[in-house]
């Protein structure tokens, strides 16, 4: 099954996130795909606030992953796996924990570790068009 939205700017996020985490529910694994500079970490930031994140979102550019805590104490992961040089790595940092668990787990550069992801994982693919972004989300 396949969505596609427009956004047309920040303002829209909010509705966008909410009705994502309709589509795909009860799916917990997001894929995302897009250039740099995209908007992915912005809509994963609003994302974890529709899921009642409290925690400042921040790109784990660095860190790999960062976690953070519902309201709900419900955990949610971000990945962010641009800096890494061989899939193995995403094993050495325990990946199977974060996958298999039953937490939200939103994964940016997935095309860096293609063998770790599998076809129940929900993808989001974003487009620059202009100053909109064209988001098409795969379940």
């Amino acid at each position: 099954m396949v969505f596609k939205i427009t956004s047309d700017n920040l303002q829209q996020l909010p509705g966008i996130a909410k009705k994502i985490l309709q589509y795909c529910y009860p799916k917990k694994k997001f894929l995302f795909y897009g250039d740099m500079g995209v908007g992915k970490t912005t809509l994963i930031k609003e994302l974890s606030l529709q899921l009642g994140v409290q925690n400042i979102v921040n790109s784990p550019t660095f860190s790999i992953v960062n976690e953070y805590v519902t309201l709900m104490n419900q955990k949610v992961f971000h990945f962010d796996f641009y800096r890494l040089n061989h899939e193995q790595e995403a094993f050495d940092m325990g990946y199977e924990e974060y996958f298999f668990g039953d937490h939200y787990c939103f994964v940016e550069w997935p095309e860096k570790i293609p063998s770790l992801t599998d076809d129940s994982m929900v993808k989001i693919k974003m487009k620059l068009n202009g100053v909109k972004r064209d988001i098409e989300i795969i379940i």
